[in-house]
Protein backbone atom coordinates (compact mmCIF):
# COMPACT_ATOMS: atom_id res chain seq x y z
CA UNK A 1 0.00 0.00 0.00
CA UNK A 2 3.17 2.17 0.70
CA UNK A 3 4.42 1.51 -2.68
CA UNK A 4 1.06 2.35 -4.13
CA UNK A 5 1.23 5.89 -2.26
CA UNK A 6 4.51 7.02 -2.78
CA UNK A 7 4.06 5.96 -6.53
CA UNK A 8 0.83 8.35 -6.70
CA UNK A 9 2.76 11.21 -4.79
CA UNK A 10 5.55 10.67 -7.40
CA UNK A 11 2.87 11.12 -10.68
CA UNK A 12 1.69 14.76 -8.67
CA UNK A 13 4.86 15.79 -8.44
CA UNK A 14 5.59 14.81 -12.32
CA UNK A 15 2.22 16.79 -13.43
CA UNK A 16 3.49 19.76 -11.60
CA UNK A 17 6.45 19.99 -13.85
CA UNK A 18 4.25 19.37 -16.80
CA UNK A 19 2.60 21.89 -16.02
CA UNK A 20 5.43 24.05 -15.41
CA UNK A 21 6.53 23.14 -18.81
CA UNK A 22 3.59 24.07 -20.93
CA UNK A 23 3.35 27.79 -18.76
CA UNK A 24 7.02 28.20 -19.99
CA UNK A 25 6.24 27.34 -23.58
CA UNK A 26 3.39 29.66 -22.68
CA UNK A 27 4.44 32.52 -22.28
CA UNK A 28 7.84 32.32 -24.27
CA UNK A 29 5.30 32.42 -26.94
CA UNK A 30 3.05 34.99 -25.76
CA UNK A 31 5.95 37.20 -25.05
CA UNK A 32 7.21 36.65 -28.52
CA UNK A 33 3.49 37.03 -30.32
CA UNK A 34 3.55 40.28 -28.27
CA UNK A 35 7.17 41.94 -29.42
CA UNK A 36 6.46 40.54 -33.40
CA UNK A 37 2.97 40.77 -33.61
CA UNK A 38 3.08 37.04 -34.31
CA UNK A 39 -0.32 36.10 -34.89
CA UNK A 40 0.09 32.42 -35.05
CA UNK A 41 1.98 31.87 -31.64
CA UNK A 42 -0.61 33.91 -30.36
CA UNK A 43 -3.13 31.57 -31.41
CA UNK A 44 -1.63 28.81 -30.15
CA UNK A 45 -1.03 30.38 -26.83
CA UNK A 46 -4.76 30.66 -26.43
CA UNK A 47 -5.57 27.22 -28.25
CA UNK A 48 -3.04 25.15 -25.73
CA UNK A 49 -4.35 27.00 -22.67
CA UNK A 50 -6.83 23.91 -21.89
CA UNK A 51 -4.37 21.62 -22.00
CA UNK A 52 -2.71 23.51 -18.51
CA UNK A 53 -6.73 23.47 -17.37
CA UNK A 54 -6.82 19.60 -18.13
CA UNK A 55 -3.67 18.39 -15.88
CA UNK A 56 -5.27 20.83 -13.44
CA UNK A 57 -8.34 19.38 -13.12
CA UNK A 58 -6.95 15.70 -12.86
CA UNK A 59 -4.70 16.87 -10.77
CA UNK A 60 -6.67 18.32 -8.40
CA UNK A 61 -8.74 15.19 -8.76
CA UNK A 62 -5.88 12.51 -7.65
CA UNK A 63 -4.84 14.53 -4.83
CA UNK A 64 -8.57 15.05 -3.12
CA UNK A 65 -8.52 10.87 -3.75
CA UNK A 66 -5.49 10.86 -1.72
CA UNK A 67 -6.63 12.76 1.10
CA UNK A 68 -9.76 10.76 0.99
CA UNK A 69 -8.28 7.66 1.13
CA UNK A 70 -4.96 7.76 2.71
CA UNK A 71 -5.38 10.21 5.28
CA UNK A 72 -1.75 11.04 4.23
CA UNK A 73 -0.08 13.32 7.74
CA UNK A 74 2.73 15.21 8.92
CA UNK A 75 5.08 15.18 5.10
CA UNK A 76 2.41 13.38 3.15
CA UNK A 77 -0.12 15.89 3.98
CA UNK A 78 2.31 19.14 3.21
CA UNK A 79 3.42 17.37 -0.08
CA UNK A 80 -0.82 16.61 -1.15
CA UNK A 81 -1.90 20.33 0.17
CA UNK A 82 0.99 22.13 -1.51
CA UNK A 83 0.53 20.05 -4.92
CA UNK A 84 -3.49 21.49 -4.60
CA UNK A 85 -2.30 24.99 -4.04
CA UNK A 86 0.94 24.89 -6.68
CA UNK A 87 -1.44 23.40 -9.48
CA UNK A 88 -3.82 26.40 -8.95
CA UNK A 89 -0.90 28.79 -9.40
CA UNK A 90 0.69 27.34 -12.41
CA UNK A 91 -3.09 27.70 -13.66
CA UNK A 92 -3.13 31.18 -13.41
CA UNK A 93 -0.05 31.71 -14.46
CA UNK A 94 -1.00 29.91 -17.98
CA UNK A 95 -4.10 32.11 -17.63
CA UNK A 96 -1.82 35.24 -17.59
CA UNK A 97 0.05 33.47 -20.66
CA UNK A 98 -3.24 33.58 -22.56
CA UNK A 99 -4.30 36.87 -21.27
CA UNK A 100 -0.70 38.25 -23.01
CA UNK A 101 -1.34 36.31 -25.91
CA UNK A 102 -5.08 37.82 -26.64
CA UNK A 103 -3.44 41.59 -26.45
CA UNK A 104 -1.63 40.34 -29.26
CA UNK A 105 -3.61 38.93 -31.01
CA UNK A 106 -6.26 41.92 -30.31
CA UNK A 107 -3.69 44.61 -32.13
CA UNK A 108 -2.74 42.42 -35.17
CA UNK A 109 -1.60 43.35 -37.66
CA UNK A 110 -0.20 46.16 -35.59
CA UNK A 111 2.13 45.70 -32.21
CA UNK A 112 0.39 46.18 -28.83
CA UNK A 113 3.20 48.04 -27.81
CA UNK A 114 4.11 51.55 -28.02
CA UNK A 115 7.31 52.15 -28.95
CA UNK A 116 8.41 54.37 -25.75
CA UNK A 117 8.17 51.29 -23.74
CA UNK A 118 9.25 48.44 -26.20
CA UNK A 119 12.85 48.10 -24.10
CA UNK A 120 10.77 47.83 -21.01
CA UNK A 121 8.43 44.99 -21.89
CA UNK A 122 11.04 43.28 -23.54
CA UNK A 123 13.24 43.28 -19.83
CA UNK A 124 9.54 42.34 -18.51
CA UNK A 125 9.13 39.05 -21.27
CA UNK A 126 12.51 38.15 -20.35
CA UNK A 127 12.45 38.40 -16.70
CA UNK A 128 8.71 36.45 -16.59
CA UNK A 129 10.91 33.29 -19.11
CA UNK A 130 13.60 33.12 -16.61
CA UNK A 131 10.99 32.84 -13.53
CA UNK A 132 9.02 29.94 -15.38
CA UNK A 133 12.32 28.15 -16.29
CA UNK A 134 13.55 28.16 -12.84
CA UNK A 135 10.13 27.45 -11.84
CA UNK A 136 9.91 24.15 -14.02
CA UNK A 137 13.81 23.61 -12.04
CA UNK A 138 12.54 24.12 -8.87
CA UNK A 139 9.47 21.92 -8.83
CA UNK A 140 12.28 18.80 -10.05
CA UNK A 141 15.31 19.74 -8.00
CA UNK A 142 14.01 21.57 -4.74
CA UNK A 143 17.28 23.36 -4.78
CA UNK A 144 16.22 26.97 -3.22
CA UNK A 145 19.24 28.46 -4.58
CA UNK A 146 16.62 28.33 -7.44
CA UNK A 147 13.57 29.71 -5.66
CA UNK A 148 16.19 32.77 -3.92
CA UNK A 149 16.43 33.38 -7.81
CA UNK A 150 12.84 33.40 -8.53
CA UNK A 151 11.97 36.07 -5.98
CA UNK A 152 14.89 38.32 -8.00
CA UNK A 153 13.33 37.57 -11.05
CA UNK A 154 10.02 39.19 -9.21
CA UNK A 155 11.60 42.13 -7.82
CA UNK A 156 12.83 42.81 -11.19
CA UNK A 157 9.30 42.77 -12.92
CA UNK A 158 7.63 44.92 -9.92
CA UNK A 159 10.55 47.17 -10.76
CA UNK A 160 9.30 47.44 -14.36
CA UNK A 161 5.87 47.41 -13.41
CA UNK A 162 6.26 50.52 -11.58
CA UNK A 163 8.45 51.81 -14.81
CA UNK A 164 5.24 51.94 -16.55
CA UNK A 165 3.17 53.47 -14.31
CA UNK A 166 6.13 56.20 -14.68
CA UNK A 167 6.17 56.33 -18.38
CA UNK A 168 2.16 56.79 -18.52
CA UNK A 169 1.63 59.49 -15.65
CA UNK A 170 4.74 61.23 -17.58
CA UNK A 171 4.09 64.43 -19.80
CA UNK A 172 6.27 62.75 -22.80
CA UNK A 173 3.32 59.76 -22.79
CA UNK A 174 1.46 60.85 -25.85
CA UNK A 175 -0.20 57.41 -26.43
CA UNK A 176 -3.29 56.26 -27.13
CA UNK A 177 -6.53 55.26 -25.15
CA UNK A 178 -6.26 52.13 -26.68
CA UNK A 179 -2.58 52.34 -25.83
CA UNK A 180 -2.58 53.23 -22.59
CA UNK A 181 -4.86 50.40 -21.57
CA UNK A 182 -2.80 47.75 -22.85
CA UNK A 183 0.75 48.79 -21.25
CA UNK A 184 -1.45 48.75 -18.04
CA UNK A 185 -2.98 45.24 -18.64
CA UNK A 186 0.31 43.97 -20.00
CA UNK A 187 2.58 45.21 -16.97
CA UNK A 188 -0.08 44.26 -14.69
CA UNK A 189 -0.28 40.57 -15.90
CA UNK A 190 3.69 40.26 -16.37
CA UNK A 191 3.97 41.65 -12.74
CA UNK A 192 1.32 38.90 -11.15
CA UNK A 193 3.30 36.27 -13.10
CA UNK A 194 6.10 36.87 -10.92
CA UNK A 195 3.98 37.10 -7.79
CA UNK A 196 2.69 33.44 -8.64
CA UNK A 197 6.03 32.42 -9.24
CA UNK A 198 7.43 33.58 -5.83
CA UNK A 199 4.34 31.92 -4.31
CA UNK A 200 5.74 28.38 -5.93
CA UNK A 201 8.86 29.45 -4.79
CA UNK A 202 7.52 30.04 -1.18
CA UNK A 203 5.53 26.31 -1.11
CA UNK A 204 8.68 24.68 -2.42
CA UNK A 205 9.92 26.13 0.65
CA UNK A 206 7.80 25.30 3.46
CA UNK A 207 7.85 21.37 1.43
CA UNK A 208 11.89 21.31 2.18
CA UNK A 209 11.78 23.03 5.72
CA UNK A 210 7.99 23.07 7.15
CA UNK A 211 8.38 26.65 7.01
CA UNK A 212 6.18 28.73 5.18
CA UNK A 213 5.06 32.69 5.65
CA UNK A 214 3.67 34.88 3.17
CA UNK A 215 5.42 37.70 5.24
CA UNK A 216 9.06 36.28 4.62
CA UNK A 217 10.81 35.76 1.52
CA UNK A 218 12.84 32.74 0.40
CA UNK A 219 16.22 32.91 2.78
CA UNK A 220 18.49 34.79 1.33
CA UNK A 221 16.24 36.69 -0.99
CA UNK A 222 15.38 40.62 -1.07
CA UNK A 223 11.86 41.19 -0.61
CA UNK A 224 9.05 41.32 -2.84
Amino acid sequence: MREIFEAELQQVGDDLAEMSRLVEGAITKAGTALLTADLELAQQVIASDHLIDAIERDLDERCVLLLAQQQPVATDLRVVVSALRMSATLERMGDLARHIAQVARGRYPKRALAEPLEQTFTEMQAAAVRVARRTTTLLTTRDLTVAHNIERDDDLLDTLHQDTFAALLGTEWHGTAQETVDVTLLGRYYERFGDHGVSIARRVLYLVTGQFSDDHSVPGAQSS
